[in-house]
Protein backbone atom coordinates (compact mmCIF):
# COMPACT_ATOMS: atom_id res chain seq x y z
CA UNK A 1 0.00 0.00 0.00
CA UNK A 2 2.51 2.31 0.64
CA UNK A 3 4.61 1.86 -2.20
CA UNK A 4 0.92 2.21 -4.35
CA UNK A 5 0.81 5.71 -2.88
CA UNK A 6 4.22 6.46 -3.25
CA UNK A 7 3.90 5.58 -7.32
CA UNK A 8 0.75 7.60 -7.27
CA UNK A 9 2.72 10.60 -5.73
CA UNK A 10 5.33 10.15 -7.84
CA UNK A 11 3.03 10.27 -10.82
CA UNK A 12 0.74 13.42 -9.51
CA UNK A 13 4.17 15.71 -9.15
CA UNK A 14 3.97 15.68 -12.64
CA UNK A 15 1.29 17.20 -13.43
CA UNK A 16 0.53 20.74 -13.68
CA UNK A 17 -1.39 22.06 -10.84
CA UNK A 18 -3.47 24.49 -13.78
CA UNK A 19 -4.90 20.76 -15.15
CA UNK A 20 -5.22 19.23 -11.84
CA UNK A 21 -7.36 21.83 -10.71
CA UNK A 22 -9.58 21.71 -13.86
CA UNK A 23 -9.46 18.18 -13.97
CA UNK A 24 -11.03 18.04 -10.36
CA UNK A 25 -13.57 20.94 -11.52
CA UNK A 26 -14.69 19.10 -14.13
CA UNK A 27 -15.58 15.56 -12.09
CA UNK A 28 -17.17 17.86 -9.62
CA UNK A 29 -19.21 20.01 -11.71
CA UNK A 30 -20.04 17.32 -14.22
CA UNK A 31 -21.57 14.64 -11.15
CA UNK A 32 -24.03 17.35 -10.00
CA UNK A 33 -25.25 18.74 -12.92
CA UNK A 34 -25.96 15.24 -13.81
CA UNK A 35 -28.67 15.77 -11.63
CA UNK A 36 -30.79 17.98 -14.61
CA UNK A 37 -32.20 16.25 -18.18
CA UNK A 38 -32.04 17.61 -21.19
CA UNK A 39 -35.56 18.11 -22.70
CA UNK A 40 -34.58 17.18 -26.40
CA UNK A 41 -38.43 16.62 -27.47
CA UNK A 42 -37.41 12.90 -28.47
CA UNK A 43 -38.04 10.07 -26.70
CA UNK A 44 -36.05 7.70 -28.04
CA UNK A 45 -32.66 11.05 -26.50
CA UNK A 46 -32.01 11.15 -23.15
CA UNK A 47 -29.15 14.05 -22.33
CA UNK A 48 -28.15 15.44 -18.92
CA UNK A 49 -26.37 18.54 -18.17
CA UNK A 50 -23.07 16.79 -16.83
CA UNK A 51 -22.13 17.26 -20.96
CA UNK A 52 -21.64 21.24 -19.94
CA UNK A 53 -18.57 19.47 -17.51
CA UNK A 54 -17.44 16.68 -19.15
CA UNK A 55 -15.69 17.76 -22.30
CA UNK A 56 -13.03 19.55 -19.88
CA UNK A 57 -12.54 16.31 -17.46
CA UNK A 58 -11.57 14.84 -21.34
CA UNK A 59 -9.58 17.93 -22.19
CA UNK A 60 -7.43 17.82 -19.43
CA UNK A 61 -6.62 14.33 -19.78
CA UNK A 62 -5.82 14.38 -22.98
CA UNK A 63 -3.53 17.66 -22.14
CA UNK A 64 -1.80 15.26 -19.55
CA UNK A 65 -1.12 12.22 -21.70
CA UNK A 66 0.09 14.78 -24.36
CA UNK A 67 2.85 16.02 -21.52
CA UNK A 68 3.59 13.02 -19.27
CA UNK A 69 2.08 9.90 -20.15
CA UNK A 70 -1.26 7.61 -19.94
CA UNK A 71 0.05 6.78 -16.64
CA UNK A 72 0.58 10.40 -14.70
CA UNK A 73 -3.26 10.92 -17.08
CA UNK A 74 -4.73 8.31 -15.50
CA UNK A 75 -3.69 8.83 -12.05
CA UNK A 76 -4.90 12.33 -12.17
CA UNK A 77 -8.11 11.36 -13.32
CA UNK A 78 -8.50 8.54 -10.54
CA UNK A 79 -7.29 11.30 -7.90
CA UNK A 80 -10.16 13.55 -9.30
CA UNK A 81 -12.73 10.97 -8.57
CA UNK A 82 -11.52 10.19 -5.19
CA UNK A 83 -11.47 14.03 -4.54
CA UNK A 84 -15.63 14.14 -6.41
CA UNK A 85 -16.77 11.61 -3.89
CA UNK A 86 -15.11 13.67 -0.92
CA UNK A 87 -17.32 16.52 -2.45
CA UNK A 88 -20.21 14.14 -2.59
CA UNK A 89 -19.96 13.13 0.90
CA UNK A 90 -19.87 17.33 1.96
CA UNK A 91 -22.84 17.68 -0.24
CA UNK A 92 -24.39 14.56 1.60
CA UNK A 93 -23.90 15.62 4.80
CA UNK A 94 -24.86 19.45 3.77
CA UNK A 95 -28.33 17.86 2.94
CA UNK A 96 -28.92 16.20 6.05
CA UNK A 97 -28.30 19.44 8.12
CA UNK A 98 -31.84 21.27 9.27
CA UNK A 99 -32.53 23.79 7.98
CA UNK A 100 -34.10 25.39 4.43
CA UNK A 101 -32.68 26.08 1.32
CA UNK A 102 -33.02 29.51 -0.23
CA UNK A 103 -34.90 28.69 -3.14
CA UNK A 104 -37.32 26.56 -0.81
CA UNK A 105 -39.04 30.05 0.21
CA UNK A 106 -42.47 29.65 -2.00
CA UNK A 107 -45.67 29.84 -0.04
CA UNK A 108 -47.31 26.20 0.24
CA UNK A 109 -44.20 24.50 -1.18
CA UNK A 110 -41.28 25.23 0.61
CA UNK A 111 -40.96 21.58 2.58
CA UNK A 112 -41.84 19.75 -0.80
CA UNK A 113 -39.08 22.01 -2.68
CA UNK A 114 -36.45 22.17 0.18
CA UNK A 115 -36.75 18.20 0.01
CA UNK A 116 -36.39 18.09 -3.71
CA UNK A 117 -33.40 20.43 -3.25
CA UNK A 118 -31.72 17.85 -0.67
CA UNK A 119 -32.22 15.06 -2.36
CA UNK A 120 -30.68 16.34 -5.43
CA UNK A 121 -27.42 17.84 -3.57
CA UNK A 122 -27.44 14.33 -1.24
CA UNK A 123 -26.78 12.03 -4.37
CA UNK A 124 -28.49 9.10 -5.20
CA UNK A 125 -26.12 6.11 -4.09
CA UNK A 126 -26.27 4.31 -7.64
CA UNK A 127 -25.97 6.81 -9.79
CA UNK A 128 -22.87 7.90 -7.80
CA UNK A 129 -21.73 4.20 -7.83
CA UNK A 130 -22.33 3.92 -11.77
CA UNK A 131 -21.16 7.22 -12.64
CA UNK A 132 -17.87 6.62 -10.86
CA UNK A 133 -17.23 3.07 -12.79
CA UNK A 134 -18.19 4.57 -16.12
CA UNK A 135 -15.41 7.90 -15.36
CA UNK A 136 -12.96 4.98 -13.98
CA UNK A 137 -13.30 2.84 -17.16
CA UNK A 138 -13.60 5.40 -19.86
CA UNK A 139 -10.67 7.79 -18.09
CA UNK A 140 -8.31 4.77 -18.52
CA UNK A 141 -9.30 3.81 -22.11
CA UNK A 142 -9.15 7.70 -22.84
CA UNK A 143 -5.42 8.06 -21.81
CA UNK A 144 -4.03 4.61 -23.04
CA UNK A 145 -5.58 5.23 -26.47
CA UNK A 146 -4.56 8.68 -26.60
CA UNK A 147 -1.02 7.53 -26.23
CA UNK A 148 -1.50 4.58 -28.49
CA UNK A 149 -2.20 6.80 -31.41
CA UNK A 150 0.48 9.63 -30.41
CA UNK A 151 2.90 6.47 -30.53
CA UNK A 152 2.50 5.30 -33.73
CA UNK A 153 2.88 8.76 -35.02
CA UNK A 154 6.05 9.18 -33.88
CA UNK A 155 5.41 12.03 -31.09
CA UNK A 156 4.72 14.29 -33.67
CA UNK A 157 3.57 17.68 -31.62
CA UNK A 158 1.76 19.68 -33.88
CA UNK A 159 -2.05 20.59 -33.69
CA UNK A 160 -3.15 18.32 -36.00
CA UNK A 161 -1.48 15.12 -34.09
CA UNK A 162 -2.98 16.58 -31.03
CA UNK A 163 -6.46 16.88 -32.65
CA UNK A 164 -6.43 13.49 -34.31
CA UNK A 165 -4.96 11.92 -30.98
CA UNK A 166 -7.57 13.43 -28.49
CA UNK A 167 -10.71 13.74 -31.22
CA UNK A 168 -10.46 9.82 -31.60
CA UNK A 169 -9.83 8.69 -27.99
CA UNK A 170 -12.31 11.19 -26.76
CA UNK A 171 -15.17 9.82 -29.06
CA UNK A 172 -14.88 6.39 -28.22
CA UNK A 173 -14.13 7.26 -24.13
CA UNK A 174 -16.88 9.21 -24.06
CA UNK A 175 -19.52 6.34 -25.65
CA UNK A 176 -17.78 3.97 -23.49
CA UNK A 177 -18.62 6.66 -20.16
CA UNK A 178 -22.08 6.95 -21.45
CA UNK A 179 -22.47 3.32 -22.28
CA UNK A 180 -21.45 1.68 -18.95
CA UNK A 181 -23.53 4.36 -16.95
CA UNK A 182 -26.15 3.91 -18.85
CA UNK A 183 -26.28 0.06 -18.71
CA UNK A 184 -25.48 0.17 -14.72
CA UNK A 185 -28.19 3.23 -13.67
CA UNK A 186 -30.59 3.90 -16.48
CA UNK A 187 -31.31 0.75 -18.00
CA UNK A 188 -31.63 -0.89 -14.66
CA UNK A 189 -33.23 0.89 -12.48
CA UNK A 190 -35.11 3.74 -14.63
CA UNK A 191 -36.07 1.57 -17.37
CA UNK A 192 -34.23 2.30 -20.34
CA UNK A 193 -34.55 0.55 -23.54
CA UNK A 194 -31.26 -0.84 -24.81
CA UNK A 195 -32.22 1.58 -27.90
CA UNK A 196 -31.90 4.65 -25.13
CA UNK A 197 -29.20 3.61 -23.80
CA UNK A 198 -27.28 3.31 -27.34
CA UNK A 199 -28.50 6.70 -28.79
CA UNK A 200 -28.07 8.37 -25.73
CA UNK A 201 -24.02 7.11 -25.68
CA UNK A 202 -23.63 7.98 -29.36
CA UNK A 203 -25.20 11.17 -29.58
CA UNK A 204 -23.47 12.16 -26.01
CA UNK A 205 -20.19 11.44 -27.01
CA UNK A 206 -20.63 13.19 -30.54
CA UNK A 207 -21.81 16.08 -28.75
CA UNK A 208 -18.94 15.92 -26.01
CA UNK A 209 -16.61 15.57 -29.12
CA UNK A 210 -18.08 19.10 -30.28
CA UNK A 211 -16.85 20.62 -27.29
CA UNK A 212 -13.69 19.03 -27.48
CA UNK A 213 -13.51 20.19 -31.25
CA UNK A 214 -14.27 23.97 -30.44
CA UNK A 215 -11.72 24.39 -27.33
CA UNK A 216 -8.62 21.74 -28.13
CA UNK A 217 -7.00 25.05 -29.40
CA UNK A 218 -6.51 25.97 -25.82
CA UNK A 219 -5.29 22.66 -24.96
CA UNK A 220 -2.92 22.30 -27.64
CA UNK A 221 -1.85 25.68 -26.31
CA UNK A 222 -1.27 24.77 -22.50
CA UNK A 223 0.28 21.57 -23.65
CA UNK A 224 2.82 23.76 -25.68
CA UNK A 225 3.19 26.02 -22.73
CA UNK A 226 3.50 22.95 -20.43
CA UNK A 227 5.62 21.17 -22.36
CA UNK A 228 8.11 23.97 -23.24
CA UNK A 229 8.36 25.24 -19.25
CA UNK A 230 9.44 21.27 -18.83
CA UNK A 231 12.28 22.02 -21.22
CA UNK A 232 13.47 24.73 -19.02
CA UNK A 233 11.92 27.61 -20.62
CA UNK A 234 11.28 30.17 -18.53
CA UNK A 235 8.08 31.59 -19.39
CA UNK A 236 6.29 27.91 -19.53
CA UNK A 237 2.40 28.75 -19.46
CA UNK A 238 3.19 31.93 -20.57
CA UNK A 239 4.10 30.86 -23.83
CA UNK A 240 0.57 29.39 -24.36
CA UNK A 241 -1.48 32.73 -23.98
Amino acid sequence: MKKAFSELNKLLSKVHPLILTLSVLAAVGMNLLANKSVDTGLSWLALDCGILFSWLAFLSMDVATHCYGPRAATAMSLVSLALNLVMVAVFFVAAHIPGVWGESFVTGSEQVINQALDNTFGGTWFIILGSSIAYAVSAALNNFLNWGIGERLEHDNSFGTFALRSYVSTFVAQFTDNIVFALLVSRTFFGWTLLQCVTCAITGAVLELLFEVFFSPIGYRISRGILAGDNGSATGLERAA
